[in-house]
């Protein structure tokens, strides 16, 4: 073809596509039905040639995933392995230390304590009365709840039996003002009093000098005073910026539904006998 006619139908493509264009456009307002079978023959013609070029693509992404699958795998094999092998040496040193524990119990004449007596109570009021952090129990006409019962939910700790009527009882919680706690760091058994102070997290005071609590160690109950069983579990260490030593509660105090009063026999010290306030006067209508 000879420069001319190329330069004049490189000049008439666009007006002719545009032409096309509304061709198709009136067409299909004047025979939509025509349009719509025209679409789906090309449609089905071209479907098959579709399903042909995305078998080699289906099969290619089928084989990517199913490699990243097993190196996923292997990896994951070798951690479990390793897991378990780590698993198995902390088995060999709890059942060596089962053992000897065993041992020195028998060379020691060990009496096991008996097992403490419990009742279930549910919440059903919080707050109220003398104390700013307490939650009242429905405990029954029948229920053996006395002042002093040990009240823990399914993680912890959670505070004491302080009042007691023929169908309720009030428990002190750990995070009340009044609330003052003997407990043990487990990792240095260094001895401390946990202070309630109404917020989420008790503080700690009174820690044998030199052996300041460490961040991360766990607290249970001490046996001093006769006021609490030893072990039970409280909480973890922790240092907020006040630069105050800190408990985290393993009981979740603002949830509680249903707690458990446990009776060590104990007769400790326990909280002074509040003084009824006189409720506020309603004013005249």
């Amino acid at each position: 073809m000879s420069i001319p006619l190329r330069q004049a139908l490189g000049r008439l493509s666009l007006p002719v596509l545009i032409a096309m264009a509304f061709g198709v456009m009136l067409l299909g307002k004047a025979d939509a039905l025509l349009v719509e079978r025209m679409r789906t023959m090309v449609t089905d013609i071209v479907t098959p040639i579709w399903s042909v070029l995305q078998q080699p693509v289906s099969a290619v992404s089928d084989a990517v995933t199913e490699a990243r699958t097993l190196w996923n795998m292997r990896a994951e094999n070798q951690r479990l392995r390793e897991e378990n092998d780590h698993l198995r040496r902390w088995q060999d040193t709890a059942l060596a230390l089962e053992a000897e524990n065993s041992l020195l119990r028998r060379q020691l004449a060990w009496v096991p304590e008996p097992a403490p007596s419990f009742f279930t109570a549910r919440v059903v009021a919080d707050g109220g009365g003398t104390y700013a952090r307490a939650v009242l129990l429905a405990t029954g006409a029948r229920a053996p709840v006395r002042k002093g019962q040990i009240a823990l939910d399914e993680r912890g700790f959670v505070g004491r039996v302080t009042e007691v009527g023929s169908r309720s009882a009030r428990v002190l919680l750990a995070t009340d003002i009044n609330s003052r706690i003997p407990v043990t760091f487990e990792g240095t058994r260094a001895r401390a009093i946990m202070v309630g102070n109404n917020s989420a997290r008790p503080r700690l005071q009174h820690w044998p000098e030199g052996q300041l609590p460490r961040d991360g160690d766990r607290v249970v109950t001490s046996s001093e005073a006769s006021a609490f069983p030893a072990g039970l579990p409280v909480g973890i260490v922790r240092w907020p910026e006040g630069g105050v030593p800190e408990v985290e509660l393993f009981a979740r105090l603002d949830r509680l539904d249903v707690v458990r009063l446990f009776d060590f026999g104990l007769q400790g010290i326990l909280p002074p006998e509040a003084v009824a306030r006189p409720e506020p006067r309603q004013g005249r209508r």
